[in-house]
Formats: C-alpha cells, sequence, structure tokens
C-alpha cells in the first residue's frame, strides 16, 4: 500500500491560504466536490484525493464487508495512509476538510487517529460504527456535523452520538440537521459555507 493517492489540485490565491481537502462519498471520485470547494473557500487550495477501494466499481476510502459493516484492519491501515498524504500536501496554512458519507468516515477517522492534523473539517452525513477511544489533542479544532434526520444509511442518533464525542473531547462542534435523508440538501451548504468562512486563516 503506497503513501499516495490520484489526486486532483487547485493552487491557493492567497498568501497563507488555508489547504480545504475533498474527500468524495461512495461511488465519487476526485470531481464530486471539486467545484463546491472552490464555491465554498475561494482563496483556498483544493486537494481532493480519490478513493483507492474499489467495491463492485465504486470507489471508496476503506473497505467494508457489506452494507453498515466495516473492516476495521482495513480501516487502520487506510487511515495511516491517508494521514501521510495530507502530512505530504500540508503546506504553511490551516489544513481543512470536506467529506461526505464514506469521505466524512476517513476524515474522522485521520481526526481520530491524528488530532494534531487537520484544524477543522466539515462531516457531510458520516457513519462511525464504533466508539472511539477519548483523544487529548482535538480542544482547539472545531467540527460541523450536516445530516438528515430521516437518514436510512446514517441513523440520526449514530450522528448524534458522534458529536457528544467531539464535544467530550473539547472540540468547538456544531450539528446542522434537514428533515430528508441520505442528500445532500441546501441548508448544509449554507451551513459548511458559513463554517469554513472562519477557516480562512
Amino acid at each position: 500500500m503506497t503513501e499516495s493517492y490520484v489526486f486532483k489540485e487547485h493552487p491557493a490565491q492567497a498568501a497563507g491560504a488555508p489547504t480545504l481537502a475533498l474527500f468524495h462519498g461512495t461511488g465519487g471520485d476526485e470531481n464530486q466536490f471539486f467545484a463546491l470547494g472552490r464555491q465554498l473557500l475561494p482563496s483556498a487550495r483544493l486537494i481532493a484525493p480519490r478513493g483507492d477501494v474499489s467495491e463492485g466499481g465504486a470507489l471508496r476510502y476503506f473497505r467494508r464487508t457489506g452494507e453498515g459493516v466495516y473492516d476495521m484492519d482495513d480501516l487502520r491501515q487506510r487511515t495511516d495512509k491517508m494521514a501521510n498524504f495530507l502530512r505530504s500536501v500540508k503546506t504553511d496554512g490551516k489544513l481543512v476538510g470536506l467529506g461526505y458519507s464514506n469521505g466524512a468516515n476517513i476524515l474522522a477517522a485521520v481526526m481520530f487517529a491524528y488530532p494534531d492534523l487537520i484544524d477543522a473539517a466539515v462531516l457531510m452525513h458520516p457513519l462511525i460504527l464504533w466508539q472511539p477511544e477519548p483523544v487529548e489533542g482535538l480542544k482547539d479544532r472545531k467540527v460541523l456535523i450536516t445530516a438528515g434526520r430521516r437518514d436510512p444509511i446514517c441513523p440520526a442518533p449514530q450522528t448524534q452520538a458522534l458529536a457528544d464525542w467531539f464535544a467530550a473531547q473539547g472540540t468547538e462542534t456544531e450539528v446542522v440537521w434537514h428533515e430528508g435523508g441520505h442528500e445532500i440538501v441546501q441548508a448544509e451548504l449554507v451551513a459548511a459555507a458559513r463554517f469554513l468562512s472562519g477557516q480562512q486563516v
């Protein structure tokens, strides 16, 4: 397993601008959120890695053995790999992440394992199926979680449990709900834009 990914990149538009890492959902690729990233944080350097696991032709960031059943050994290895990749592309500014579904899961997993790496994250419809151990070092981090109250893939109680876990670590945590399911709605994008506007420097 190499430490590299196929990725798409856009240079920063201002000195000291943050790097915004974009993580697609299952079946997406490095293009899924690239244009959105430019809209949400125009000054940022954008990095969008392509998941390197194929599930029936659908790209993901780690393996699972069934719907809602993660291969935890593979997840640990690929969390390490993603953290090493992010360290390799990190610049002097903040490192901010935005991920959806499977992309939110790998982003959260990196934060659990390497709390010093990511300054702020937007986790859209995450599904964390295990109870993370308490982590020191997340106290000065910021997390926005967006989710649907009727999401059949990412149940609302598990989303709330993740938010509560981050808050218990001292992370500045916000949750934005909508009344739908696993789809991304406009209210989430508005919340993400507001959240990311505070990560400019």
